[in-house]
């Protein structure tokens, strides 16, 4: 125990110089938790609000539809297989069908998808009940995002005139009525889209029953493939996939960050260990000549340095903790052109700090400042406690 108390000792009587290290190395312990915990809450924010108003359980898709691909849109349709139409009836299933039109509001043509849903349908977060309360006269309902709003120039009430192609090639067009502007973070259901009764839909296009895809419900006991009579499924690691690969990229490039962090402080432990060993001279004879052998003293030298990074870590709770908190319960407010970056994470970002993250980081600091505060005393092994005595290093 005597080296333990001694170390100790030690640390505190350094003062000022013990107090600037713990606080150097408590930014980092708070720098690194703060923006891996900003990556963490990007990730999750654009994960719950695409799951909640895009791919709930996951989809099932016509075999001929391509997302990435407008002109396959003309034949990507059917009828909806049996188990699907089962759980459509039961509603744990929403049935989406889409096809490409044009409107042309103010003089202007801009080509969309139109997609059809039920109203009345509870298995995504969009507020399709306006579509059910708008469908009385010959006008049809849409509904649009605030993203094609701006660039339409369209907004609640305005009327234009849609065109579209029907099951048979024939062009038709109709007048549509606004009836309400969503918010929404997720792009993919915004821009260059609007939202139609999905009966109306079917009537207009001559599709009675069909559907291009079939969002599941959360939770929801997806059919056996074998019963999907060639519809296929793609649940939600794959429609997540590509944001957590960027979420991975970002974390993997932030080590740079993190590297230069800790470099600093680490440099900061190093030096002062370096001239601790260099002054404290006479003390390492001292102790060698009342019994302490070398492997001791470099205890000693060992558990002063990993004391600076327990002594940091406990100054980064002291106004990490309350920062990190406020930050995480008001959000980071975002620029206002982020939203051309394609994240689904709206206004503001909420960092998400979890309990590995917290452990990880302070692990992690604290076993660099262990290793760094040892390097330094290798020269301690080749002293001779004579020379020690003498103020001399050999």
């Amino acid at each position: 125990m005597i080296i333990p108390k001694l170390a100790l000792k030690n640390i505190l009587g350094a003062g000022l110089r013990t107090w600037l290290n713990a606080f150097v190395l408590s930014l980092s312990f708070v720098l690194i938790i703060f923006s891996q915990g900003l990556l963490e809450g990007m990730n999750t924010q654009a994960e719950e609000a695409m799951i909640a108003a895009e791919i709930g359980g996951g989809h099932y898709q016509h075999a001929a539809y391509d997302p990435y691909d407008p002109l396959s849109l003309a034949d990507a349709h059917g009828a909806l297989p049996a188990p699907l139409a089962v759980m459509v009836s039961a509603g744990k299933a929403a049935p989406v069908l889409v096809i490409q039109g044009t409107i042309y509001p103010q003089g202007r043509l801009i080509a969309v998808q139109v997609k059809g849903i039920d109203p009345d349908q509870t298995v995504l977060n969009l507020p399709t009940a306006f579509l059910s309360a708008a469908q009385a006269g010959d006008e049809i309902p849409v509904l649009i995002g605030e993203r094609m709003a701006a660039l339409s120039g369209l907004k609640r009430g305005d009327t234009v005139t849609l065109q579209w192609r029907d099951a048979r090639g024939t062009f038709d067009a109709r007048d549509t009525v606004v009836v309400q502007v969503m918010k929404t973070s997720v792009q993919s259901i915004d821009r260059g889209q609007i939202w139609v009764p999905l009966e109306r839909l079917r009537e207009m296009t001559g599709m009675p029953g069909e559907a291009t895809f079939v969002v599941l419900a959360q939770g929801a006991v997806r059919p056996a493939d074998s019963a999907a009579g060639g519809w296929r499924f793609s649940g939600q690691d794959d429609f997540l996939a590509d944001i957590r690969a960027m979420v991975e990229s970002k974390s993997v490039g932030s080590s740079v960050f993190y590297a230069i962090l800790l470099a600093l402080a680490m440099l900061a432990i190093f030096d002062t260990q370096v001239l601790a060993i260099f002054h404290r001279r006479r003390e390492m004879g001292t102790l060698m000549a009342l019994g302490f052998t070398r492997g001791k003293v470099i205890a000693l030298f060992t558990l002063e340095g990993m004391l600076n990074g327990v002594l940091a870590a406990l100054v980064a709770a002291v106004y990490g903790i309350p920062l990190l908190s406020w930050v995480a319960r008001t959000g980071w407010a975002l620029p206002g052109d982020t939203d051309s970056y394609g994240f689904a994470i709206g206004e503001r970002l909420f960092p998400s700090y979890s309990l590995g993250l917290v452990t990880g980081t302070t692990l992690l600091v604290l076993l660099t400042t262990t290793v760094v505060s040892f390097l330094p005393t290798r020269r301690i092994a080749r002293l001779k406690p004579t020379d020690a005595l003498r103020g001399r290093m050999t």
